[in-house]
């Protein structure tokens, strides 16, 4: 049983640091690349804007997959914390935390972001400043941002965490 478990955390972590990798990727590589090398902010945007969807679907891939591999496995054996908050709990929580993020990156923010982008006739740049549409871009904008990299530091941690979770049952007290 100890031995499958390994198995099971070794391919929750291979998910988690794959999504953890291709999002820093994107982060740190891709996503100024297109700012800087497309003659448009607007296309860019709408380039980048795709790609954060598709690792909003990588995400779901990732901390689902990684909640079902190593919590699901503990749960059908019936591994259980030796205390009312062990790492079990924390791990599981915090994988719960990290899909809410991509429930909203992917229902919510995204969404909202394409529904402004086709209110305005014109790229985001070339708006005045003051007008709502343009706030509350730049408001949902900043949030998906933060949701972004909310999920990146839940993916290390997760990742991290695996270590610590209980392989075998523990004597009831």
């Amino acid at each position: 049983m100890e031995k499958t478990l390994r198995r099971l955390d070794s391919a929750s972590l291979v998910l988690l640091l794959l999504w953890l990798g291709m999002a820093l990727g994107f982060a740190a590589l891709m996503a100024p690349a297109l700012f800087a090398n497309l003659p448009s902010k607007d296309l860019a945007g709408r380039l980048a804007g795709i790609m954060v969807a598709r690792l909003d679907i990588a995400a779901w891939v990732a901390f689902g997959g990684a909640l079902c591999l190593s919590y699901g496995g503990r749960w059908l054996n019936e591994i259980q914390d030796s205390s009312p908050i062990g790492p079990l709990r924390l791990w599981s929580a915090a994988v719960l935390v990290a899909l809410l993020f991509t429930f909203s990156s992917t229902f919510l923010a995204t969404p909202r972001l394409h529904e402004l982008r086709a209110q305005m006739n014109a790229p985001v740049e070339s708006l005045p400043q003051d007008d709502a549409r343009v706030q509350s871009y730049r408001k949902t904008h900043g949030l998906s941002t933060q949701f972004f990299f909310i999920r990146v530091i839940l993916a290390a941690a997760l990742a991290w965490g695996l270590g610590s979770l209980p392989k075998d049952k523990r004597p009831e007290a």
